[in-house]
């Protein structure tokens, strides 16, 4: 079973000081720079400094051939456990064990260099990745033809999309046939159709027996490409196994969480304290039918005085697809300031959205569509429909109104026929 295994993590740990470079420094450049800092803190500083524990006690198996999927709230650990995986930096305790050729795609554009072209980065991406001159040469105009920007390719990277930077920078990685692919969050930046490509490329890997770790937000990316996930609470593992029951336990633990956009500020001035979904009636409900009005309930508290809050409800599909905002501004709802508790409740037209999960979730923002306040996970909702879904309608579906022409002439009479 041993030889089976293609990654090995037992105890890990990984700690990290506040506001400073630990002493064991992973680098030179860590090292010069936490010496030529001490010269003007002076040692009473680098004693008061607090730790803090990314990784705590982590331990897995996983197998050949497995595609794994990595979740967990924003601090998690999650980006942490992918740099020690891949040798970016090393645990404070335990160790990880690695078996096959890795290849590693954990930021944008890592490893490339802004002033070189798209060309010359893939061929020192590729050196990066342990690819040799000769093999990038042999894949180079596969490598540029998955990543679909062949037009560009002699321009300099400084001057690409960040869409631009992930299909080269994933095209590269994937052309390196890994035996263990490490994917953190990348796709995100992506359309929809490049991520669908990548995700095809993924199972074409698992076919060949590679081993796939994968980082989202996407929770239907991960529903979509793993059939295992580790679950990471608080720098631990809090679940390792089925999709589904994973999945179900972070949507738990997301409701009221931050979305994974927005950092809020540490003393918040607004904060969202409950939400709930009901039919138009007032009855709980987290499964609606096609057309059926949704009544949102949100509560806050505001310790201080916010002036001309604007509320966004937002509408997202379960592949990220934002299909629509309510905005207390755009529709002229009178509330000059909040302070204190308080209610504020949306009863939407009829919702003819398509049949999928979607989550709603709270911005707050002040004056209209200046500073964000607060941004919150609030609840997901099914919609229901035996015919409209996302693989055939798109998102929603309203009925049309048509008109037919032909000049196809009439068929004849069965009497004339046989006249």
């Amino acid at each position: 079973m041993t030889q089976d295994i293609a990654i090995s993590a037992k105890g890990l740990g990984k700690r990290y000081r506040r506001g400073l470079r630990s002493a064991q420094h992973n680098s030179i450049r860590d090292a010069i720079a936490s010496a030529v800092g001490g010269l003007f803190r002076g040692d009473r500083s680098e004693q008061a400094l607090s730790t803090f524990w990314a990784l705590q006690d982590v331990s897995f198996d996983i197998l050949r051939g497995e595609n794994v999927g990595i979740i967990g709230l924003n601090g998690a650990g999650k980006s942490t456990l992918l740099k020690i995986l891949s040798r970016i930096t090393t645990p404070t305790v335990g160790y990880a064990r690695v078996t096959g050729r890795l290849g590693a795609l954990l930021e944008v554009g890592t490893g490339f260099h802004a002033e070189l072209t798209g060309r010359e980065n893939t061929f020192l991406y590729g050196a990066i990745l342990g690819m040799s001159r000769a093999e990038v040469a042999r894949k180079f105009d596969a490598i540029v033809d998955f990543s679909e920007i062949r037009d560009f390719i002699d321009t300099p990277v400084k001057r690409y999309s960040s869409g631009m930077y992930v299909r080269l920078a994933f095209a590269v990685a994937a052309h390196l046939d890994p035996d263990i692919l490490l994917l953190d969050e990348v796709l995100a930046v992506g359309d929809f159709t490049f991520q669908r490509k990548c995700m095809d490329f993924a199972r074409q890997l698992e076919r060949k027996g590679s081993t796939i770790l994968f980082v989202s937000h996407n929770m239907f990316s991960i529903k979509t490409m793993c059939q295992r996930v580790i679950y990471l609470k608080g720098g631990r593992v809090a679940f390792d196994g089925a999709t589904d029951e994973a999945l179900r336990l972070y949507e738990s633990d997301s409701r009221l969480a931050s979305t994974s956009w927005f950092h809020p500020p540490e003393h918040p001035s607004i904060v969202i304290t409950d939400f709930e979904l009901f039919d138009e009636s007032g009855a709980p409900r987290a499964m609606f039918d096609f057309g059926e009005r949704v009544r949102v309930r949100v509560r806050y508290h505001a310790p201080a005085p916010v002036e001309a809050p604007h509320f966004l409800l937002s509408f997202t599909r379960s592949d990220e697809i934002l299909v629509c905002n309510f905005s207390s501004f755009s529709d002229n709802v009178d509330l000059p300031r909040v302070d204190g508790e308080g209610v504020i409740e949306l009863l939407t037209p009829p919702l003819k959205l398509v049949s999928d999960r979607y989550t709603i979730s709270v911005v707050v923002r002040q004056r209209g569509f200046e500073r964000v306040l607060c941004a919150q996970i609030g609840a997901a909702m099914h919609m229901r429909h035996e015919i409209f879904n996302a693989n055939a309608f798109g998102v929603f579906h309203e009925a049309g109104q048509w008109r037919v022409e032909t000049t196809t002439p009439p068929r004849p009479a069965l009497a004339d026929k046989i006249r």
